[in-house]
């Protein structure tokens, strides 16, 4: 997992955006898929189109400067289609921080009340379900087929902007890849690239080839012109999998930076011929599926029996992918079978995977409200990818502690790092200043852990004299009176026009 800002957009509302967004293993396919677009003849294009939808979505997005307001108002279009019995499939984006979710079929004014059923934003795919699937009992149900060769061409159908009406445009496939999506901006997953032109208000919209489903269009590429993306069917497979027990358990993970050996000095220190095999394993994360199994320093040479090249590359069905693309097809509790190389002696393991909820720190967080406590006018709130954001933080200890989170296994010690983000004024507090912005150590000589510990110890049963709170890195403790904080309190909530002192749930 890593922390990086994507050139890459999501698709999905046609509203003003910075973003534009638009397992198994790969299908075998038997026969070469010709350069025309053919529809079966169980399903006609004209069938097809009604079954792709419009959405329209409102949204109210938190505000992380302001914690306590309910946030701004917002809202525009998606596309979404029909894949089972009042089952509708778009992208998670495309309906993200939703207050009201209408969808309208083809050829309609009608506007059909939804509501999300399943959302999974580490993979942008979202289930919906209408009050009354009546009107959309006879539309045809779209199946979902294989991943489309390279040089095939598919078919983008949705609505974009430029009008209410349903678009179809072509395009040739150019490339299979593992990338980032940019929904959350931290997550990796197989994607197809083609050259079809995808715009916002496209996103959710099926990409069809000989009458099925190869993929979602869900984004594009900022830097390149005619560059579109879509989610690929064993992505949508996994996801559909996923969620048949009635939730959504999230993807699984190695829990491992590794780092490519193609440096030839690095191959001789390691003993590895031009042609050997194998990742270099930089580090692992602490009660990660592989903590007590790999080692920083071991030579990763194979999984689940696929060897690995020397760019972390892996064979599957003649085509060639990232290695992630195995674990990608495994659900939490399988295993995965390791070959690697200690001290020049090759070795096996058997890894069982699971979640890695530490990494959360790095994604784009959505329909959560923030979480904050007040405390004699000081705001404190846990460190994410939004907050972090939204508040431009530039402190550099701060900065060290979000970046190493996970590789130098912060999050063994503090499950969140505090930040205090915001002093509101009151006499109580006077003369406080140079804080904000920095994170939370202790508070009356505690180590700070996690948000719901420092509310606590900010709202003790018998108020201390002094709260002694003190900052990562700064010598100075910043000294909060703890008589009358109550009253104080109140006049603060009152001033700034806040409902709650505290918001530690979701």
């Amino acid at each position: 997992m890593k922390f990086f800002i994507s050139s890459l957009i999501c698709i999905g509302l046609s509203t003003a955006s910075s973003l534009t967004h638009a397992q198994e293993v790969l299908p075998q396919q038997t026969k070469k898929t010709t350069t025309q677009v053919k529809l079966t003849s169980e399903v006609k294009l004209s069938d097809i189109y009604k079954s792709v939808v419009r959405i329209e979505v409102a949204t109210q997005n938190p505000n992380y400067n302001i914690p306590w307001n309910s946030g701004k108002f917002g809202g525009g279009t998606g596309t979404g289609f029909i894949i089972g019995k009042n089952t509708f499939l778009t992208n998670a984006h495309v309906v993200s921080n939703a207050r009201r979710v209408l969808i309208t079929m083809h050829g309609s004014a009608r506007k059909h009340p939804a509501r999300v059923l399943h959302i999974a934003h580490d993979c942008d795919l979202a289930i919906l379900q209408v009050d009354d699937f009546t009107p959309f009992e006879t539309l045809p149900h779209l199946d979902i087929g294989i991943v489309p060769q390279l040089e095939s061409q598919v078919r983008v159908i949705g609505y974009p902007v430029g009008g209410d009406r349903i678009s179809v445009t072509r395009g040739v496939v150019s490339r299979i890849d593992f990338r980032s999506y940019a929904h959350t901006r931290s997550d990796k997953h197989l994607v197809v690239q083609i050259d079809a032109a995808i715009n916002p208000g496209n996103s959710g919209g099926p990409v069809l080839q000989n009458g099925k489903v190869v993929g979602v269009a869900f984004q594009g590429l900022t830097s390149a012109d005619n560059t579109g993306y879509m989610i690929p069917t064993p992505v949508i497979k996994r996801f559909l999998t996923d969620i048949k027990d009635g939730t959504y358990d999230q993807y699984v993970t190695l829990g491992i930076t590794r780092f490519p050996l193609f440096n030839p000095a690095m191959r001789k220190i390691y003993n590895l011929k031009q042609d050997d095999p194998g990742v270099l394993i930089a580090r692992f994360y602490k009660d990660g599926p592989v903590d007590g199994i790999l080692e920083e320093g071991d030579i990763l040479t194979a999984i689940d029996g696929h060897s690995i090249d020397s760019a972390g590359s892996v064979e599957i069905q003649g085509e060639r992918v990232d290695m992630s693309e195995i674990v990608e097809r495994k659900f939490a509790g399988d295993k995965v079978q390791l070959t690697f190389i200690r001290d020049g002696k090759e070795q096996s393991a058997e890894a069982i995977l699971k979640p890695f909820p530490a990494a959360e720190i790095y994604s784009v967080q959505y329909g959560k409200r923030p979480k904050y406590t007040i405390q004699g006018g000081l705001v404190f709130q846990p460190l994410s990818r939004n907050l972090y954001v939204a508040l431009k933080l530039n402190n550099p200890r701060v900065r060290r502690l979000f970046t190493k989170y996970l590789t130098e296994n912060i999050f063994k010690e503090r499950k969140d790092i505090i930040i205090l983000t915001n002093v509101l004024d009151n006499p109580i507090n006077s003369y406080i200043s140079g804080y904000t912005g920095n994170s939370i150590e202790s508070i009356n000589g505690i180590q700070i852990t996690e948000m719901q510990q420092l509310h606590d110890l900010l709202n003790p049963e018998t108020m201390p004299e002094f709260f002694v709170i003190k900052c990562d890195g700064l010598n100075r403790p910043l000294i909060l009176p703890g008589k009358d904080i109550q009253k104080h309190n109140q006049q603060i909530l009152k001033t700034y026009g806040i409902d709650k002192a505290s918001q530690l749930g979701n």
